[in-house]
């Protein structure tokens, strides 16, 4: 039979025919797909006309179209719904991609080709796009090695090969910690909980088969019971499990695999004549060098430390009222939090909880993008890779713009976190190619016949990773390399930090926050309350992720690390890390760093752009407000619509006339008027 990958999909929006394939189909599509790439560029290397930028800069956009097909459902599958089989696949294709990349990225004759085209290119008539694409893909294939020879050459190939095993090993090992890890909660483990924590580790079972109730490391069930359950000692249990992933000893301990990958991008490097792998990482980054990114953290550090020390204290003392003695632990802190946050702001989260039904936020989100956007969501009817997925077409006038799938639950087989990604992304070149885009979040599935209940944070989660999507359906460009989310690691969370501004709107919460049950709308009065405590517990939430950002950015500084973590402790300890708070990430489940390269010395990346979306949403303030026609137009055309067409600053310019301070960052977490 014909294998479902390598024929012409016939599908709704030519979507994957998920339906069709199955496991058996991957490897042979891959490697068939793989051959052809070869021939692509074979005929490319190959051609004795002289290059010109069609002939080569074009032909290396249109190269591996094959490939693509074959493995966007692919890894769209190994994400959401995890299986031997495809954890057995990811190992087996991750060091021929990363001989193929070599084969094009470090290819001389290729690069050769690149370099004359460059030399000669204000001689061509290129537009501004093609000569940005031009530039990019130079500066690609020189940052891949291109221009290096001989022993030197060969080592590097070596170093990305490894590098991709195990990157991708991590993932699996963190997957598996994940996965394998559960507690039994009896009825009596369950006093104090609110309904919607039982609902959930009810539904958790239920998942697992079993009978009763079962926390998992899911973060949607964890964090709640944390929060909530007045037993101490289950807390601690199951924090200590929760940071635990991926230092448990065994086939999955992830602290060798973190050492060697410290080593092996050191040693990159200085093949590239980089100092160490902050350097080479943070050129192409709006940050540019290790200093800058360090004086950012620091000018947020010390007031969130002072702020977190305050709190501390604060429930230090609610919990010795509660005739605990002893210090505060880190598995106290979210517990006695949220009794001071109910006693300060009046807000009890099991009484907000159901006004954020997860489907009335989603039409919250798609409503604000019709009103900034003039976009239309409309659901459809196709083959996805999952049940629980679902999908929208996106139109604007009548005319298609994009496919829009939500993948929110949490499952036994879907790595943990939030993400956004394209399985097609926008582009002209090879045709006018719509984008496919999906979300996926790990929210806790409700038990069947209820709806899905949503914290205000993983409202806020769905809002983030909708921008990321709307960069990705609006993108206009003709070159798919500079399309939608390409562009500068420290820019690429703009757009989605700024969605997330739309939620705090009251007027879009008056209309879409209403109770599960009686459908009334939210309380004027919890509604403010609920506002209002928007920057409570950030000095905890800041503190947690900058020394998650500090550690990564030390561990890629200076030289090669070959203890982890006793870097990590070093680190922490120069910072002054409160006792009570542990970092976001600790290093054997810093998936951002180790899964892979891309947030490698950049997840401070994050606090980078929120900077600049602090700034981006007092435009609209200052303008008409919330829904400004004239400044929604404008995101659209400099920053939403032109992915990497030019450089990060200069879009941002282009947008707001200027570049923002840090002050309206601190402001924003309530961290401006903190010793």
């Amino acid at each position: 039979m014909t294998n479902p990958l390598l024929s012409n999909w016939t599908t709704p929006f030519g979507l994957p025919p998920f339906a069709d394939m199955s496991d058996d189909d991957f490897a042979p599509g891959f490697e068939a797909s793989l051959t052809q790439a070869r021939a692509e560029l074979a005929a490319i290397v190959d051609n004795l006309d002289e290059p010109t930028f069609a002939n080569t800069i074009d032909a290396l956009e249109l190269m591996g179209h094959g490939m693509h097909k074959v493995l966007a459902p692919f890894y769209t599958l190994a994400g959401v719904d995890s299986t031997p089989a495809r954890e057995a696949l990811q190992r087996e294709f991750s060091p021929k991609l990363a001989a193929w990349g070599s084969e094009v990225s470090m290819n001389p004759k290729l690069f050769a080709r690149v370099e004359t085209i460059w030399k000669m290119r204000d001689e061509l008539d290129l537009t501004a796009e093609q000569m940005r694409v031009l530039e990019l893909t130079r500066r690609d294939f020189v940052r891949a090695g291109a221009q290096l020879k001989g022993a030197e050459f060969d080592r590097l190939k070596e170093v990305k090969e490894r590098l991709a095993v195990i990157g991708t090993q991590f993932t699996q090992n963190l997957l598996a910690d994940e996965r394998d890890w559960s507690m039994a909660l009896s009825e009596t483990d369950l006093e104090g909980l609110p309904d919607f924590v039982v609902a959930t580790a009810r539904a958790a079972a239920e998942a697992a088969g079993k009978d009763g109730y079962l926390l998992t490391l899911s973060r949607s069930l964890i964090v709640p019971f944390l929060q909530f359950s007045p037993r101490r000692d289950l807390r601690e249990v199951a924090y200590e499990a929760w940071v635990a992933r991926g230092a448990n000893g065994g086939e999955t301990d992830n602290r060798d695999i973190a050492a060697e990958t410290l080593q092996l991008r050191h040693e990159r490097a200085n093949l590239l004549g980089y100092k160490d792998f902050a350097r080479f990482k943070l050129e192409t980054e709006m940050a540019k060098t290790p200093e800058a990114v360090r004086d950012l953290l620091m000018q947020v550090w010390k007031p969130a430390k002072a702020q977190a020390d305050i709190d501390a204290q604060k429930l230090t003392e609610l919990m010795h009222a509660d005739g605990i003695n002893g210090h505060l632990e880190a598995w106290d802190w979210r517990y006695y939090s949220e009794k001071r946050r109910a006693a300060e702001h009046d807000l009890d989260e099991a009484e907000l909880k159901p006004y954020l039904q997860l489907d009335r936020m989603i039409e919250a989100a798609f409503d604000c993008a019709s009103r900034l956007f003039g976009l239309e969501f409309a659901p459809i009817s196709v083959d996805l890779h999952h049940a629980d997925a679902r999908a929208w077409e996106v139109t604007r006038d009548g005319e298609h713009v994009a496919v829009f799938i939500g993948d929110y639950f949490a499952r036994g087989g879907k790595r943990s976190g939030a993400w956004c990604s394209a399985m097609r992304a926008q582009q002209r070149l090879r045709a006018d190619i719509r984008p496919h885009v999906i979300n996926v979040c790990n929210f806790a599935k409700p038990a069947t016949g209820s709806p899905a209940l949503l914290s205000y944070d993983d409202a806020r989660t769905l809002f983030h990773e909708f921008g990321h999507a709307l960069h990705q359906m609006l993108s206009n460009v003709t070159y798919e390399s500079i399309s939608g989310t390409s562009v500068a690691r420290d820019f690429v969370e703009l757009p989605s930090q700024l969605y997330e501004h739309w939620l705090e709107v009251p007027e879009v919460l008056q209309k879409f926050a209403t109770h599960a049950e009686t459908g009334e709308p939210m309380p004027a009065d919890m509604l403010q309350r609920m506002l209002d405590a928007g920057t409570y517990d950030q000095g905890f939430a800041t503190v947690e992720y900058v020394a998650s950002a500090m550690v990564d950015l030390e561990f890629h500084s200076g030289e090669a690390v070959t203890d982890p973590m006793a870097k990590q402790a070093q680190v922490l300890d120069n910072l002054g890390m409160p006792s009570a708070i542990r970092m976001r990430h600790a290093t054997p489940h810093f998936a951002h760093v180790f899964a892979g390269d891309g947030y490698s010395s950049a997840y401070y990346s994050y606090m980078w752009s929120e900077v600049m979306d602090a700034d981006a949403f007092a435009a609209f303030e200052e303008a008409g407000g919330a829904f400004d026609p004239a400044m929604a137009r404008k995101l659209e055309d400099h920053i939403l619509s032109v992915g990497g067409l030019r450089e990060a600053d200069e879009l941002y310019i282009e947008f707001r006339g200027r570049l923002p301070g840090v002050e309206a960052l601190l402001e924003g977490r309530g961290l401006d008027k903190v010793a």
